[in-house]
């Protein structure tokens, strides 16, 4: 089977570098890039559809003209403290809570929000949950859950930061046989 994932399209948020757990919509740019995918994506195949209940994935789902599934567990992290500010700001705001961050990235629960760990098991719920159907799938979401996915493969949240995941890119995954690999990221077809 493939699990298919996009990445929304741009926001104001993205190009300026904070930390995006917010519910913001898609720059002029980012609705571009997703008239873009939706080319590519024409010439994949998948059963179900599933999207994160953002505001800028629906959007990206609008604009790529598909309809699915809500699922919470691929929403963005939630960043808490950290959620609507920049590295610098958070450097200078909680320079505490930095330090403890920096120092283990996958398990430090960010001040009212989540830790990557937190992200990581609940993305590999959903592909859990997914790879029992069998079925190629599509799923609209966000550059944390796709590097989560991608760590999956490895089962092993601490690969996180070896990814970079495209606004508008695409990202498959495949399951044969219990085996998983990476079939291609930010693909262009």
């Amino acid at each position: 089977m493939d699990i298919i994932f996009v990445r929304h399209g741009e926001t104001l948020e993205n190009k300026k570098g904070i930390y995006g757990s917010l519910d913001t919509s898609l720059s002029e740019k980012g609705k571009k890039q997703i008239v873009e995918t939706k080319k590519q994506i024409k010439k994949l195949s998948f059963e179900n559809i599933y999207i994160s209940p953002l505001k800028r994935t629906i959007e990206t789902s609008k604009i790529l003209g598909v309809e699915g599934i809500f699922d919470e567990r691929i929403k963005e992290i939630d960043f808490g403290l950290f959620r609507g500010k920049t590295y610098e700001e958070v450097k200078k705001l909680y320079p505490e809570e930095m330090v403890y961050w920096l120092k283990d990235h996958v398990r430090y629960k960010m001040p009212e929000g989540e830790s990557l760990l937190d992200l990581y098991n609940r993305t590999a719920d959903f592909l859990n949950n997914r790879i029992e159907e069998d079925k190629d799938i599509l799923v609209i979401t966000h550059e944390g859950v796709i590097r989560c996915a991608l760590c999956w493969i490895f089962d092993n949240a601490e690969h996180f930061y070896r990814f970079k995941i495209k606004n508008g890119g695409i990202t498959i995954i495949a399951v044969e046989n219990d085996y998983k690999y990476i079939k291609g990221i930010n693909n262009i077809f």
